[in-house]
């Protein structure tokens, strides 16, 4: 478990962009996290997409797999930012969208590890809500030593 001071200490985004409340879970076994963001009615982009038909727009959808993938990156390198490293979200391949997500949905976020080469990281990445997927993507993220 990894609540919002440790999930800040690890990731450089802060209110309104920081998309990760919580993780429940991190297996260096598998390589896996499992996060959640919480959608509330509060969200400021709710104001403009959409008035009277609030939907969470799917770039940010996106980011939020971004960020649990770049914190699994950290625990699985066992690296602090404060180690003069940061990971940057560099691609997104097979980003697909299956539903929308609304104010009052727990937006699941997993990422699993699926490769490493030469600072260039790879996770296969999902958003989901009640169980059912609402985006999935290939997300790539490259590690860089400041």
């Amino acid at each position: 478990m990894m609540g919002i001071e440790e999930i800040q200490e690890l990731l450089p985004q802060r209110y309104p962009f920081l998309l990760v409340d919580r993780v429940v879970g991190v297996d260096l076994k598998k390589n896996t996290i499992d996060c959640y963001k919480n959608v509330t009615a509060n969200e400021n982009f709710f104001n403009g997409h959409f008035p009277g038909h609030p939907i969470m727009p799917g770039v940010l959808i996106v980011e939020a797999m971004a960020q649990a993938a770049g914190l699994l990156g950290f625990k699985m390198a066992n690296k602090q930012p404060g180690d003069n490293s940061v990971y940057y979200f560099a691609a997104a391949d097979k980003v697909r969208f299956k539903m929308t997500v609304v104010p009052g949905d727990r937006l699941q976020l997993t990422a699993e590890f699926l490769a490493e080469k030469r600072g260039i990281w790879k996770f296969s990445c999902q958003a989901l809500v009640d169980g059912r997927i609402a985006s999935s993507a290939v997300i790539t993220c490259a590690k860089k030593e400041i």
